[in-house]
């Protein structure tokens, strides 16, 4: 598949070709499913456990007489009722991850830039430089390029001036190369991948 590579001020710079085997798959919903899921569990933090009475390093001797004390017959030191004892009913500790097969990851990967591909939705650009890093400047050119909702992928690093630009922009999101996921792809409207990106992303796949 062959693309125009454009500049940030809408302008032409050549031609670049994607790789068919990453960015012409077929996209299958159940993959890019099983994907976002797998992404979205792993976000969740586990819950903490609290300790109960079995988990507690208190004394276990009867500290008092069964009878005759004028007070209730307590076995140990470990009873929620004391300072320093175990929880009653306490929050248990839960994972909420699952594994996923890294080959079902990677495929998921390329379906959701071949989603894109397919879609019409992928630009590419030579690169991210916005002049002095303004915000303003940056506004314009997205403008001319006809992008709100964007997710832009960079090379080995984010350009450092588009990431001041865009800090301010509402729906412009910004990722070095691997950092590429199927969940922020999927949930933009345009992908826009640098020159650098294109490469990085081919050689994840082929190296």
């Amino acid at each position: 598949m062959k693309l125009e590579v454009k500049t940030l001020d809408a302008g032409k710079n050549g031609d670049v070709e994607l790789n068919d085997a990453v960015f012409g798959v077929e996209p299958r919903a159940d993959i890019l499913h099983r994907v976002v899921t797998w992404q979205l569990e792993k976000r969740r933090a586990p819950t903490r456990a609290t300790r109960e009475r079995s988990d507690v390093a208190r004394t276990g001797k009867k500290f008092g007489r069964q009878k005759g004390g004028g007070t209730a017959r307590h076995g140990d030191r470990k009873a929620p009722i004391f300072i320093g004892g175990g929880k009653a009913h306490g929050a248990r500790a839960r994972t909420f991850g699952h594994d996923l097969n890294k080959k079902i990851r990677a495929l998921g990967l390329k379906m959701a830039l071949s989603a894109k591909a397919k879609g019409g939705a992928i630009t590419v650009l030579d690169s991210l430089d916005v002049k002095e890093g303004k915000t303003k400047v940056l506004a314009g050119q997205l403008a001319k390029l006809g992008l709100s909702n964007a997710l832009f992928i960079d090379g080995d690093a984010i350009n450092v001036s588009f990431a001041k630009a865009s800090s301010n922009l509402v729906g412009i999101n910004v990722l070095p190369a691997v950092g590429a996921n199927v969940y922020d792809i999927l949930r933009a409207d345009a992908l826009v991948l640098t020159r650098a990106a294109v490469e990085k992303l081919e050689a994840r796949f082929n190296g």
